[in-house]
């Protein structure tokens, strides 16, 4: 009885154990399962809010669509009224021959949006960038790419010029080039591949250099994982790309700071490569800057960022970001913008910097590139130089009475002076 009675005690045990087991378990699996269930409706919401966003697309395509095709159709018979009243007489002068153009390709760009050919679809607005920017005021306004191009990089390799930017119908990071500035033409999707931490469609404000012989492309990007926006660096053997990510993690992140932003490759006069970007957001920005290993893969070991600067004038709005680093005569601008980039009240600065690392100081209580009547918002600037040697300042802006997502943020350029105590930028017009 009494090993009966022990037994029947430690089966008694046993069962307690399992039972206290299966709740355990049983608990724990409610939880996998009630969290299951909760990114489960995450994902259901992001479907709803992605099929909405997409039927709207759809719709304003449609529409937009619609629209041209009357247009077309009304130029078509003004034309030939135009044509009867005045034989032998030139339309150009008119710009109807231009708005005829430029609807038309806008009108294959929408056809192959619709078809998902989104390559089909830049290399139909590139080839009519032209006459569409001279509608909205070309070179008198400092247009040369009159479609969706924001934060750009543009750059001088050999004797053609490319120009990267924000991703956008063309792709993650897209890509135009031009032998003249004037005339650009869609190469497609720098980045056709993101690394595995990425996450898709928020990929922007690429930076793009030859370094050690590789060319090398910065840019940001969130880190699926948590949200973060981070900085990545991405490497192909021309600067047409394709530009090949393979990293595990990113370069930098600054999770505590708000996340980095805006990367921006700088050269020194001895070869020395650096980054430069942006932590934060408004009210807490800053812009840092710290050396590259030689390769430019990575940041030279035993260095740390430096601060730069951090928004000190009224008119930055509690933000500073998009830094580029020149050097010119022996002097270092640090040109950022600051204030809401998705307004008018987007400008271009400038600081001067004791070097690569710094210190840096504002160099001017007032922007050096704001709104006018040619264009809003001017910012995401890029300074780079031409065949001849002359400095030229790159910047997206709206187009007045269009400002703000998902309004396009059209590509400008302008001459730049950096003869005097401060740099200048030529009034539109100027060439």
């Amino acid at each position: 009885m009494v090993v009966g009675g022990v037994v029947a005690v430690a089966l008694l045990g046993t069962a307690i154990w399992y039972d206290a087991d299966a709740h355990v378990r049983a608990g724990a699996e409610a939880s996998t399962l009630r969290a299951a269930e909760v990114h489960l409706a995450t994902l259901r919401h992001d479907k709803a809010v992605t099929d909405y966003a997409d039927a709207v697309t759809t719709a304003t395509r449609n529409n937009l669509q619609s629209s041209i095709g009357t247009t077309l159709n009304q130029l078509a018979g003004v034309e030939a009224s135009l044509n009867n009243a005045n034989a032998g007489s030139s339309l150009e002068g008119l710009g109807i021959t231009a708005l005829h153009t430029c609807l038309g390709g806008v009108q294959d760009a929408l056809f192959s949006i619709a078809a998902h050919d989104n390559p089909g679809a830049a290399k139909a607005i590139s080839a009519v960038s032209g006459p569409c920017a001279s509608l909205d005021g070309g070179a008198k306004a400092g247009l040369v790419y009159p479609f969706d191009f924001p934060d750009p990089d543009v750059t001088l390799f050999g004797q053609i010029y490319y120009a990267y930017a924000t991703n956008s119908v063309a792709g993650n990071i897209q890509i135009i080039s031009s032998s003249d500035l004037t005339h650009w033409t869609s190469v497609g999707n720098a980045l056709p591949s993101l690394p595995g931490w990425a996450k898709p469609n928020e990929t922007w404000a690429p930076s793009v250099a030859r370094v050690n012989g590789t060319y090398l492309m910065y840019y940001t990007a969130d880190f699926a994982p948590s949200g973060t926006q981070c900085v990545s660096v991405a490497s192909a053997s021309g600067p047409q790309g394709p530009f090949i990510d393979n990293s595990v993690l990113p370069l930098e992140c600054q999770q505590s700071l708000g996340g980095s932003i805006d990367p921006s490759v700088f050269i020194g006069a001895d070869g020395t490569p650096y980054l430069v970007w942006k932590s934060g957001g408004p009210g807490s920005s800053k812009i840092w800057s710290q050396q590259l290993s030689a390769a430019g893969t990575a940041f030279a070991p035993g260095t740390n960022p430096t601060q730069l600067l951090a928004p000190d004038q009224a008119w930055e709005g509690g933000t500073v970001e998009a830094p580029d680093l020149v050097l010119a005569n022996g002097r270092y601008f640090l040109f950022f913008s600051g204030n809401d980039w998705n307004s008018a009240n987007y400008a271009v600065g400038v600081a001067q910097c004791a070097g690569p690392s710094g210190p840096c100081t504002d160099a001017s209580p007032s922007p050096i590139l704001s709104s006018g009547t040619e264009a809003s918002g001017p910012g995401g600037e890029s300074v780079f130089v031409d065949t001849g040697g002359k400095f030229w300042i790159a910047f997206h802006a709206w187009v007045p009475g269009a400002v703000g997502f998902p309004n396009s943020r059209d590509l400008y350029m302008r001459p730049l002076d950096l003869s005097g105590p401060l740099p200048s930028v030529a009034p539109p017009g100027s060439g």
